[in-house]
């Protein structure tokens, strides 16, 4: 799995943040999505893909990997 992050789109809401803190922060002065680890590990895919369900602009894509 590998995450990218719309800041243009992100509005701020913070739900990935409360989500899957160790992927997802907020910028203090922006208050958009800081991506922390772009590939999570196998552990943290439950809450990543909650995160972006939950994310109301749709600012996070999960790119899942190919077998």
């Amino acid at each position: 799995m590998r995450i990218e992050v719309d800041t243009g789109r992100c509005c701020g809401a913070g739900m990935c943040a409360l989500t899957a803190p160790a992927v997802f922060d907020q910028d203090e002065e922006a208050g958009t999505v800081l991506l922390l680890t772009p590939e999570p590990l196998a552990s943290q895919f439950a809450a990543v893909q909650e995160a972006a369900q939950l994310c109301p602009a749709g600012a996070i894509t999960i790119l899942e990997d190919k077998a």
